[in-house]
């Protein structure tokens, strides 16, 4: 089964680990000596993207939320890597947000539930102010509770023997519902 579902999903998650995994990867390879050249002066940073989807692993993109939870890793060993270094490592988790990716760039109205670029940008300042790695960005929908909610949820899954994904499964929508509703973060 497993030989089955590599070879039918092969070519989007070829495509998409190219893309946001690599991407990054070709990225630090291309920048970081730049960086760590400039450290020698001054403090510097490296700012790189990840995705919610990287941590709670919705399903339904199961190439896109490897490839986030590939970037997430590679992050965090980064900032391992460099942390006796003048350069912080920063990785920037943002909510909805309305890009050239998501609408903007077709000269759409932003919707109401979004950010604009400049609120995910303001947010990463205020973050790396406060010398945090993980800049996880709510949005106009969901609060940065909700998501420390949900990761917890989601960490749970593996803590407490749950079956993957089981926020999503009808007989865990329930329980999980609840304890989100209840759980103070």
């Amino acid at each position: 089964m497993v030989r089955c579902y590599a070879a039918r999903a092969n070519r989007p998650y070829s495509q998409t680990l190219e893309t946001n995994l690599f991407g990054v990867i070709h990225g630090i390879n291309t920048f970081l000596p730049v960086v760590q050249e400039a450290a020698k002066s001054k403090q510097t940073a490296v700012v790189i993207t990840g995705s919610k989807q990287g941590i709670t692993n919705p399903p339904g993109n199961a190439a896109y939320n490897a490839s986030k939870a590939a970037v997430k890793s590679l992050a965090e060993h980064l900032s391992w890597d460099l942390r006796h270094d003048k350069t912080t490592v920063h990785l920037l988790v943002p909510g909805w947000t309305h890009t050239g990716l998501t609408g903007g760039g077709q000269g759409r109205e932003k919707p109401a539930g979004a950010w604009a670029p400049e609120q995910v940008a303001e947010h990463l300042h205020r973050k790396m102010g406060e010398d945090r790695f993980y800049v996880i960005c709510p949005d106009n929908d969901v609060s940065e509770e909700t998501d420390k909610k949900r990761m917890l949820w989601s960490v749970g899954d593996t803590v407490k023997g749950r079956p993957p994904l089981s926020r999503w499964r009808d007989e865990w929508k329930k329980e999980a519902e609840e304890t989100m509703a209840s759980t103070q973060v």
